[in-house]
């Protein structure tokens, strides 16, 4: 009970996540009653926490989970913010926000968007993401992913009309394909989206902040002015 006093004093105060005063000599009651009297704390107390929880979970991967694979980055690959997107081709919602990551990359020169291949949904788009690493290893990634979000359906065809109109390789790509080298790529992008405690797609991390579903432009771009600002 006492830390959640602490938390919701700190927020009420004005001073989320750190206590303005030592709540050592707080009894039961006294906290209860506060608690009752301003129960509106406590949703934002449990918001603080869970940050604080996935930001655990985050800092001691940061560094591998915003090195992209190389080549598959957009924006600035020099940018000092970095906006990591795990996506699924497959993905109505990952579709519905590329043009959100395209205005955010206009709108900030110094933003890096490194792409994680974290397909879940079919065997297809798992598929489209072994040609995404593919084209990455060409640099002809953001070629390929936007036309394979413009394709709509993931299949075989549509993989290989976005390929084509990429500028990939279907050679080399293939044989990169079936030699197994993107696999262990593949299974570590898993292993990281479990570590944060993401089961969906797309996913970001920017920051101090992560987010779930296509939550649109303005709420990354306030991330983005945050991350700047840290």
């Amino acid at each position: 009970m006492r830390w959640i006093a602490t938390i919701a004093i700190a927020l009420v105060s004005g001073f989320a996540g750190a206590a303005l005063w030592s709540f050592s000599g707080l009894g039961e009651s006294q906290t209860r009653n506060y608690l009752l009297a301003h129960p509106e704390v406590l949703p934002e107390a449990m918001q603080v926490l869970q940050r604080r929880e996935m930001m655990a979970a985050i800092e001691p991967l940061r560094q591998e989970i915003e090195t992209p694979f190389p080549g598959a980055v957009m924006g600035n690959p020099e940018g000092s913010i970095t906006l990591v997107e795990f996506s699924d081709y497959a993905c109505g919602y990952c579709r519905q926000s590329v043009a959100d990551v395209a205005a955010l990359i206009e709108n900030n020169p110094d933003l890096r968007v490194v792409i994680r291949e974290y397909p879940i949904l079919t065997a297809q788009s798992a598929e489209a993401a072994r040609m995404a690493l593919a084209a990455a290893q060409q640099g002809v990634f953001e070629q390929f992913h936007l036309a394979m979000f413009d394709q709509g359906q993931v299949t075989p065809e549509t993989i290989e009309a976005a390929a084509n109109e990429a500028g990939v390789n279907l050679e080399l790509a293939r044989a990169a394909i079936e030699s197994g080298q993107f696999e262990g790529q593949l299974q570590n992008n898993v292993y990281l989206a479990q570590s944060i405690g993401f089961s969906g797609t797309p996913s970001w991390v920017i920051g101090e902040r992560t987010f779930n579903g296509a939550v649109g432009r303005r709420a990354i771009e306030q991330a983005i002015a945050e991350a700047r600002d840290s």
